[in-house]
């Protein structure tokens, strides 16, 4: 088996080391044998996604999303868009998160219309929502416990046709106000958390892993990994960051 994996915007869009995901992603398909093979694809880069099996998103401050519209719109967003409703998987992290909704409106009232692959919307606030905080996955995503790290001052709002990620136990999550982080359309999923969120979040890691080669052979099945220094950088972080 093998995987196809896509990293949009690697020159702009990696904050706080979102890149690390690329890496975690590789190793944990490499510890069982299956093979994975990463193309970055930049501003200008001419891309189709349909060759891929697993995209990725990474995160970046206000005006670099505004930086990469110009070249969503010459082509990236209809290969996103076609790619999502084709069921492949993305991984979205924060500014890449709200890239693939419809829009986003600064505190001043300016918007910036976004992709539209997923229904929801973004608001600017002037209220900073940072730390170290974790979710629960619903049980259709997973249901395991992440810890990562936030730093928003957009509050996210989904639609009626997308489901969040999970619920907030610690920290604010999509805006603070709904218990609610993250969304899941499709084989799409947005998140918050910076860190990079995959190497201490292994069950997460996997449900994505999983996810993308369900859709390219059918059916999958991961075996297990040690994970001992995973689990234990995990746990230590959640008792950490308790309950807020």
């Amino acid at each position: 088996m093998e995987l196809n994996i896509c990293y949009l915007y690697p020159d702009v869009l990696n904050l706080y080391g979102d890149g690390g995901n690329i890496i975690c992603l590789q190793r944990r398909l490499q510890w069982r044998g299956i093979t994975s093979n990463v193309t970055r694809a930049g501003i200008g880069d001419k891309v189709s996604l349909a060759d891929y099996d697993l995209m990725f998103i990474g995160g970046g401050q206000d005006f670099e999303q505004e930086v990469l519209l110009e070249d969503l719109h010459r082509g990236k967003a209809s290969e996103i868009l076609a790619a999502v409703e084709d069921g492949k998987t993305f991984l979205t992290i924060c500014g890449g998160y709200q890239m693939m909704g419809n829009y986003y409106q600064t505190h001043e009232g300016v918007r910036c219309d976004f992709i539209g692959a997923v229904d929801l919307y973004t608001v600017g606030s002037p209220t900073r929502m940072i730390g170290n905080y974790k979710y629960r996955c619903t049980a259709g995503n997973g249901g395991s416990l992440v810890v990562g790290f936030e730093n928003h001052s957009g509050k996210t709002y989904l639609g009626d046709g997308v489901s969040p990620l999970g619920t907030v136990e610690a920290g604010y999550g999509n805006n603070g106000e709904d218990g609610t982080e993250g969304v899941r359309y499709r084989n799409v999923f947005g998140t918050y958390s910076h860190g990079p969120v995959l190497p201490k979040n292994p069950e997460f890691c996997d449900y994505i892993l999983q996810t993308a080669l369900e859709r390219r052979y059918g059916s999958a099945q991961l075996e297990p990994l040690g994970d001992r220094e995973e689990a234990y950088a995990h746990d230590i972080m959640a008792k950490r960051i308790g309950a807020k």
